[in-house]
């Protein structure tokens, strides 16, 4: 891996909306891939010491994501997620929300977008979260900044295994 890459977590609470801009030094597919297939999700996604595991994962429009994160004791932290619009390899855009065991969604949720870029091998990816509740956002900010970092840095790590770097 080269040098570090740009990170830029900005918060705005009167929007409701995080934004998370991230470079990787890794071409736009394996990026891409990494964000949108659930065997590679499953890999990078759980800030240590959780694990993730996908029940199932539909990625078209109108399909869905439903998976866990799961401590080191074994409870599960189940999520919910319908694509709502996908260009390949440029964006895609979901909503989210916190779920039972059973799919019945927790709802307000939130809405991410996905925008991918790529120049000379480093992939650009920017993430705009928006919450339908303040109180929501409120409540979730702080272990959503931690596990986002810890997260982005798992897939570095497997950017880098991945691509051979």
């Amino acid at each position: 891996m080269s040098d570090p890459v740009a990170f830029d977590f900005a918060v705005d609470k009167a929007a409701r909306t995080v934004t998370i801009t991230r470079e990787f030094d890794a071409d736009l597919s394996l990026v891409w891939d990494a964000f949108t297939k659930a065997e590679l999700l499953d890999q990078w996604l759980p800030p240590h010491p959780m694990t993730a595991k996908t029940k199932y994962q539909d990625f078209q429009v109108g399909g869905k994501r439903f998976y866990a994160m799961v401590s080191p004791a074994g409870e599960e932290r189940w999520a919910l997620q319908e694509y709502t619009a996908i260009t390949p390899k440029t964006n895609f855009v979901l909503y989210n929300a916190f779920a039972d065991k059973d799919e019945n969604a927790e709802l307000p949720g939130s809405e991410w977008n996905y925008t991918f870029s790529e120049q000379n091998g480093t992939t650009t990816v920017r993430i705009s979260v928006y919450n339908e509740s303040f109180e929501r956002m409120e409540r979730i900010l702080e272990g959503f900044t931690t596990g986002m970092k810890m997260s982005l840095g798992n897939l570095d790590n497997l950017l880098t295994t991945l691509s051979g770097r």
